[in-house]
C-alpha cells in the first residue's frame, strides 16, 4: 500500500509493457447471440447508476441483457453469495475481495490473464487476485477511510489544526462538544463497520500487518495482550464517548444521513460514501481524518486504502464470453469510463482512466488521494482472515459496545480465530 500513491500518480500514463498474452489493449466484440448476464454485487452506494449503466449497455448491444442484483447495507455479502450457488441460481459476474477468498472460491472463478484490460491496471490493483502467475478478476477501483469530517464544523468550534494523535482528538472532541456539536456519528449496528474496517486499524499498525496476520492463523499470537490492540480499544472507546445514541441500533444508511445532515462532525467511512454524501447535502466541505490509536503522530497520520473488491466470472457460466465483453466493455469504452468516474465516483483502477479534476471525485477521494500520492497509507487485511472471522470480530466488538468487557472482547476474537483457522 505504501506503493500506492505512486500507482496512483500513474493514473494518466499509458503502460502495456507487462501485456498478458493475446492481450490487444482493445475491447474484444461481443459474440452475436440472445444471452441474458446475471451480476451479483454488493456495493449499494452505486446499485442506481448500475441501472443506468444497464440501460447504455443494453442499447449498444442488442440480444444482450443485463440482470444486476445487488446485496449490501448491512446484508452479508458472502453469505447471500454462497447461498445463490447452492441454490443452482449462479451468478455469471460476482465480487471477491481476493487474497484468501480468492483461495475459497478458486474453483468458481474464471482465469481472465489474457483480457485485454490487464495491461492497463496498476500493478498494486493486481496483488488481491493474482496467484501462479495467472489473474482471476477486475480490480473494482481503490478505496481509502478513515474519520471523515466536516470542515465547517470543525471551524465553528475552534478547532485550527487537524488532530493526528489520541490525545488531539480528544481535544477536538472537548471542542465540539462545548460548542454544542456530537463529535461521532457511530453505525455500530452494521457488523463490517466494526469487524472489518474500524478492526483493521489495530491490525494495519503492527510493523508487518500481514505476517501477523499469517501468525495469527498459526495460532502463533494473541490478540488478548497485545498492546496495539489495547490502544485501538482506546480509540474505540473515544467514539463512544462521543457519538449518537444508540449506536448498535444505527445503521449504515442512518449514520451517513446522520453526518451528512450536519447532525454530526465526524463519522468512520471511505469515499464509497460521498455518492450518499451529496444527494443529502451538495457540497459539503469534506476531508479525512486518521484513526489515532495513541500519541505517536508519525505512524497515526495515515489512511487506510486497497482494493474493495473485484469483478470476477464464473467459469462454469454458460454466457461467460459475453460477461467478459461486457467488463472490457466497463473499463474500455468511453461510456463505461465515464460512468466509473462520473457516477460511481472511483478511485480508477486502471492508467488509461484519468481523473481530469479531483473535484470530480469529490473532497474525500482528494484526500485518499493526496495521502496515497505522499505514501502516507495502511494496508487492508482482512482479505487473509479466516472465512467467515470479520463477521465474528463485528460480532465481538457489538458484544464490547453495549458490555464494555475488553478482556471478554479479545478473549472472544481469539477464541473464534483459532476456531475459524482450523476449518
Amino acid at each position: 500500500m505504501m506503493l500506492l500513491g505512486a500507482m496512483l500518480a500513474a493514473c494518466g500514463a499509458a503502460n502495456n509493457e507487462n501485456a498478458a498474452p493475446g492481450a490487444t489493449g482493445t475491447a474484444t466484440q461481443a459474440p452475436v447471440k440472445n444471452a441474458t448476464i446475471k451480476i451479483f454485487q454488493f456495493k449499494v452506494e452505486i446499485a442506481e447508476a448500475l441501472d443506468k449503466l444497464k440501460e447504455a449497455y443494453e442499447s449498444e448491444h442488442p440480444g444482450i441483457k443485463l440482470n444486476i442484483e445487488t446485496v449490501g447495507g448491512g446484508s452479508d455479502y458472502g453469505a447471500a453469495l454462497k447461498a445463490k450457488f447452492t441454490s443452482g441460481d449462479e451468478p455469471d459476474i460476482f465480487n471477491n475481495g481476493g487474497f484468501n477468498e480468492l483461495n475459497t472460491w478458486q474453483d468458481r472463478i474464471e482465469d481472465v490473464s489474457d483480457q485485454p484490460w490487464v495491461a492497463d491496471t496498476l500493478d498494486v490493483a493486481k496483488e488481491p487476485m493474482s496467484k501462479d502467475g495467472k489473474l482471476f478478476g477486475m480490480p473494482m477501483n481503490l478505496e481509502g477511510y478513515g474519520f471523515i469530517y466536516n470542515k465547517d464544523m470543525f471551524q465553528k468550534a475552534g478547532i485550527t489544526n487537524t488532530p493526528k494523535t489520541l490525545t488531539e482528538l480528544k481535544d477536538a472532541c472537548a471542542k465540539l462538544k462545548a460548542a454544542g456539536m456530537t463529535p461521532f456519528a457511530n453505525g455500530y449496528g452494521e457488523w463490517w463497520i466494526l469487524g472489518i474496517h474500524n478492526f483493521n486499524v489495530a491490525v494495519a499498525q503492527h510493523d508487518n500487518p500481514m505476517q501477523w496476520v499469517a501468525d495469527r492463523n498459526a495460532g502463533k499470537v494473541k490478540i488478548a495482550g497485545d498492546k496495539i490492540f489495547e490502544d485501538w480499544a482506546n480509540m474505540l472507546d473515544l467514539t463512544l464517548e462521543n457519538g449518537n445514541k444508540n449506536p448498535l441500533t444505527t445503521d449504515y444508511n442512518t449514520q451517513v444521513t446522520l453526518f451528512a445532515s450536519g447532525e454530526t462532525a465526524m463519522m468512520q467511512q471511505g469515499n464509497w460514501t460521498q455518492v450518499q454524501i451529496d444527494k443529502i447535502t451538495p457540497n459539503m466541505n469534506l476531508g479525512v481524518l486518521p484513526m489515532p490509536i495513541n500519541d505517536d503522530a508519525e505512524k497515526n497520520d495515515k489512511l487506510f486504502a486497497g482494493v474493495p473488491s473485484n469483478w470476477v466470472v464464473n467459469k462454469n457460466s454458460k454466457v461467460k464470453e459475453e460477461a467478459k465483453e461486457f467488463l472490457n466493455w466497463l473499463v474500455t469504452s468511453e461510456v463505461g469510463k465515464d460512468y466509473i468516474v462520473n457516477q460511481f465516483k472511483f478511485i480508477p483502477a486502471f492508467k488509461s482512466i484519468e481523473v481530469k479534476d479531483e473535484k470530480t471525485l469529490g473532497p474525500i477521494a482528494g484526500d485518499v488521494m493526496a495521502y496515497s500520492t505522499a505514501g502516507k497509507t495502511l494496508s487492508w487485511n482482512w482479505f487473509n482472515y479466516p472465512d467467515g472471522m470479520t463477521n465474528e470480530l463485528g460480532a465481538a466488538i457489538q458484544s464490547y459496545v453495549k458490555k464494555r468487557d475488553r478482556a471478554s472482547m479479545f478473549k472472544e476474537m481469539d477464541k473464534q480465530w483459532d476456531r475459524l483457522a482450523k476449518k
